[in-house]
C-alpha cells in the first residue's frame, strides 16, 4: 500500500501545471506488478482493492490538495473543515480506483493481455467517478494525453473518457518488460499507438485554417477581485468602479476601449448583489456599453415567486445585458458544486450550523437543462459556469449547437495553486471534443480564448488584472464525438474487455 500510495502521488505530476505525462510509464507498471503479486480468489480481490485505494488516495491527495485554499478565504468560519476537504475528499475518491482494480483483478491473467484488464477496470472506475453522486471528473487519466496538443486531437473522436483507457494501456505496457518471452513486442505496440495519435493530431492541426466570425469583436475583462472582498455588499461601489474602469481601458488592439467592442464579458459571480434587482448597476452598465453592444456577465439571480418550501430560488447565472441596461437573456447553471454551492441533505446540515462556502441560506438551485444564450445578432453561446467545463457530456445542448462556448469562472477561491491551471487545461479539451472555440473569463485568471482545436490563442496570467481584445474564431463542423457522444468510447472499453478475456483464455 505504501508503494501504491507513492506511485499514485507521483502520477499526479502528469497533470497541470507540471504535465510530465511520461511519469505514468513508471507508475502504471507498478500497479501491474502489484496486482501480479496478489492471489486468486477473494483474498486477491481484497488485496487489489487496497492497492487501488492507496494508489487513488495518493493520486487525489497530490492532485487536489489545493481545494483546501477555499476554506481559508473565510478562515474563521471554515478553517475547521480544511482537513476534511484536503484529506476526506481524496479518501472518498480513492474508492473508485479501488473498485477499478477489483474489476481488473477479475479480468487478470498471466499474459501480456492483462494490460487491457487494467485499462478496462481503472477506466470504468473513472466513468463512474464522472457520474456518481453528481460526478467529479477532475484530472481523469486521459488528460495526460489530452493536454498535449498533438495527442489531444483524438478527443474529437473519443473524448477524454476514451483517451483514458488508451493512456492506461499505453503507459502500463513497460511492465511487460519483466515478462519472459518477447516483451519488446507490446512495448513497440505502445510506441506505435503514440505515433498514430501524434500523427493524427499533427495532420489535423496541419490542415487547420482558423477563420473569424466577421464583424464581432470581443473584450474579456479579468478584474482580479480578491475573494474575501467579492461577496461583501459594502464592496459594491469599489467592485463596480473596477469593472467599469477595466472595461473602458484602452489597449493596443482597442485604443478606444469598449467603444470598439460588440461583446463585453465579465466573469462568474461578478457582483455582491442581485444584478436584476439593482437598477443603478444596470444603469451604469447601460451607460458603459456602446449602442448594440452586449455585456455577458456572471450574476446571482433570484426568482420573485416562492417555491413549494416557501423560499425564493437563487441561481448562479450568466446574464446578457443590452446597451439600454435591460437583461435580455439568462442561462442558469445546471451542474452545481457540492459543498460549494449546495449541501447534500441541505436542511439537515443547515440545522447543524453547516453551510456551503457561498454562505447562501438554502444553497443555489440548479437550472433545468443545458442551454444557450442567443444574442440579438443570432450568435449562440453555450454557457459553462465554473466547473461545468470539466464535464465531457451533459453540459452542452446537443439539439441546438452553439457557435462558441462561454466559460465564466471564479478561481479566486484557490489562489496561486495548481487548481486554476488544471481548470483551464480541462476546459481546453471541451473545445477539441466539440469543435467549438471557448471564450473564458476568470476573475483572477486564467482568462483566455481557445480555438476549436484546443489551442490557446490569447490568455491573461493568473493573479493579474487586464483585458483581452479578440476576434471570434469560426466553429468547426460537428466532431464525431459531438455527434455520437460516447459510442466510440464504449467501443474502446469493449475492446479492452475483449482483450483482457483473450488473455484469460490463453492461460
Amino acid at each position: 500500500m505504501a508503494v501504491s500510495f507513492i506511485a499514485g502521488g507521483a502520477s499526479a505530476l502528469a497533470m497541470e501545471p507540471v504535465s510530465a505525462f511520461p511519469v505514468l510509464a513508471l507508475t502504471f507498471p507498478i500497479l501491474v506488478w502489484l496486482i501480479d503479486g496478489t492471489e486468486r480468489g477473494r483474498a486477491g480481490l481484497k488485496a487489489a482493492a487496497w492497492i487501488g485505494f492507496a494508489f487513488g488516495f495518493g493520486y487525489f491527495l497530490a492532485g487536489l490538495w489545493w481545494i483546501g485554499a477555499a476554506f481559508l478565504v473565510d478562515a474563521e468560519e471554515y478553517a475547521w473543515a480544511l482537513p476534511i476537504a484536503v484529506v476526506g475528499l481524496p479518501l472518498f475518491l480513492a474508492c473508485f480506483p479501488a473498485l477499478g482494480l477489483v474489476i481488473a483483478r477479475l479480468l487478470w491473467s498471466d499474459s501480456g493481455w492483462r494490460i487491457f484488464a487494467l485499462a478496462a477496470g481503472l477506466g470504468l472506475s473513472e466513468i463512474l467517478r464522472t457520474r456518481v453522486f453528481t460526478g467529479f471528473p477532475w484530472n481523469q487519466y486521459g488528460y495526460a494525453l489530452a493536454d498535449n496538443e498533438w495527442f489531444g486531437q483524438a478527443a474529437s473522436i473519443v473524448g477524454v473518457e476514451g483517451l483514458t483507457p488508451i493512456a492506461i494501456a499505453i503507459f502500463a505496457t513497460p511492465a511487460l518488460l519483466a515478462d519472459p518471452g518477447r516483451p519488446l513486442r507490446p512495448l513497440l505496440g505502445a510506441v506505435a499507438a503514440l505515433v498514430v495519435l501524434a500523427g493524427f493530431g499533427a495532420a489535423r492541426l496541419a490542415i487547420a485554417e482558423p477563420e473569424e466570425v466577421p464583424g464581432i469583436h470581443v473584450r474579456i475583462v479579468q478584474p482580479n477581485v480578491p475573494q474575501d472582498r467579492k461577496f461583501r455588499p459594502e464592496a459594491k461601489p469599489e467592485i463596480m468602479a473596477r469593472y467599469l474602469a477595466l472595461s473602458s481601458r484602452p489597449s493596443a488592439a482597442a485604443p478606444n476601449g469598449i467603444e470598439e467592442g460588440d461583446i463585453l464579458i465579465w466573469p462568474e459571480s461578478a457582483f455582491p448583489f442581485f444584478l436584476g434587482r439593482t437598477p443603478d448597476a444596470l444603469a451604469q452598465i447601460g451607460g458603459l456599453l456602446p449602442d448594440k453592444a452586449i455585456l455577458l456577465t456572471g450574476a446571482a439571480r433570484i426568482e420573485d415567486a416562492l417555491d413549494a418550501t416557501g423560499r425564493r430560488k437563487v441561481f448562479n447565472s450568466i446574464q446578457a445585458v443590452a446597451s439600454d441596461g435591460s437583461i435580455i437573456a439568462t442561462y442558469d447553471k445546471v451542474h452545481l458544486v457540492p459543498f460549494g454551492e449546495f449541501l447534500p441533505f441541505q436542511a439537515l446540515l443547515e440545522s447543524l450550523g453547516i453551510r456551503q462556502l457561498t454562505r447562501l441560506p438554502g444553497g443555489f438551485s440548479s437550472g433545468e437543462a443545458p442551454g444557450n444564450i442567443t444574442l440579438p445578432n443570432g450568435l449562440k453561446l453555450g454557457g459553462l459556469i465554473c466547473y461545468e467545463a470539466i464535464f465531457p457530456t451533459g453540459t452542452i445542448d446537443g439539439d441546438d449547437r452553439p457557435a462558441v462556448l462561454l466559460n465564466l469562472t471564479n478561481d479566486a477561491w484557490f489562489g496561486d495553486t495548481p487548481g486554476p491551471y488544471q481548470h483551464l487545461a480541462q476546459a481546453r479539451v471541451r473545445a477539441v471534443e466539440q469543435g467549438l472555440p471557448i471564450l473564458r473569463a476568470a476573475n483572477t485568471g486564467i482568462s483566455s480564448l481557445v480555438d476549436p482545436w484546443g489551442r490557446i490563442v490569447a490568455a491573461l496570467p493568473l493573479g493579474e488584472d487586464g483585458v483581452l481584445d479578440l476576434t471570434l474564431p469560426q466553429p468547426l463542423p460537428p466532431t464525431l464525438f459531438s455527434r455520437f457522444g460516447l459510442v466510440f468510447c464504449a467501443g474502446l472499453y469493449g475492446a479492452t474487455i475483449v482483450g483482457a478475456l483473450r488473455g484469460r483464455r490463453r492461460v
